[in-house]
């Protein structure tokens, strides 16, 4: 007869060690299972950085929280194209270039908030917050009618408590998924590179108003993107409608 209790007490060591290989084993595969981490991450509150579309559609924006140089240049060139893109404005830019935020308007393009002094929302209040964007809000109403509807928060910055707070209000935060980087003065043909690497259908583009190289870059984006068959819209139409959740990359979901 074998003698069990015998057994294990000469190879304690060895189960030992098979049994903390094995508590090792089971916490990676928990840490790590795709149900889990997709559990923990859907916690978060997340703006939307794009779009699950089959279609190919992208939408193209701009930010304008400083200087103007550019922006008639950029309504004319869209223009050229037939083409609404949004434009999200930080309030100060609105006071100092009202005549601009109006032919923006009259061109089609949709104005949306990037805040009202580009503050950093997360050292802000949940309070304080709603009142920053109610104020860029207002004064884009104003002089165009629209209340905004998105709001691209300033610096890209974003926690649970600032999501929370724009919800709060019936908003929704708008991100990117493709950045042209055109903020740093690269040249018009590294943006193009950049943008047309990188899009996809469902892509939400960043662009800035007053960037050196963009007005120059912006053609060629245009024209190769409609080559490949895609339609650029403002940002609030390629958004799905309907119920969806947004993933943990950000990416927006039909239910």
């Amino acid at each position: 007869m074998i003698d069990i209790r015998g057994f294990f007490q000469k190879n304690r060591k060895l189960f030992s060690a098979l049994g903390m290989i094995l508590v090792v084993v089971l916490i990676f595969w928990a840490v790590n299972s795709p149900s889990i981490v997709g559990a923990s991450a859907t916690e978060r509150l997340l703006p939307i950085y794009n779009v699950q579309r089959e279609d190919k559609v992208v939408a193209m924006s701009f930010d304008a929280g400083w200087g103007n140089e550019d922006t008639q240049t950029l309504i004319d060139i869209l223009n050229r194209y037939n083409i609404s893109t949004t434009f999200f404005l930080v309030g100060d830019w609105v006071d100092k270039y009202p005549q601009s935020v109006s032919a923006l308007s009259a061109a089609g393009h949709e104005l949306m908030n990037h805040s009202s002094t580009h503050a950093h929302f997360s050292k802000l209040t949940e309070d304080q917050i709603v009142a920053d964007v109610n104020n860029c809000n207002d004064k884009i109403e104003k002089l165009t009618g629209k209340r905004p509807t998105l709001i691209r928060c300033p610096y890209g910055e974003y926690d649970d408590h600032v999501i929370k707070a724009i919800n709060s209000i019936g908003m929704t935060a708008i991100q990117w998924s493709v950045d042209s980087l055109d903020w740093k003065g690269i040249e018009a043909d590294e943006i193009r590179r950049r943008v047309l690497d990188k899009v996809e259908p469902g892509s939400i583009i960043l662009f800035h108003n007053a960037a050196e190289h963009t007005p120059e870059a912006l053609p060629a984006i245009i024209e190769s993107l409609q080559a490949q068959g895609y339609k650029i819209v403002p940002v609030s139409q390629i958004l799905l409608q309907g119920e969806y959740s947004i993933d943990h990359r950000g990416t927006m979901i039909p239910k």
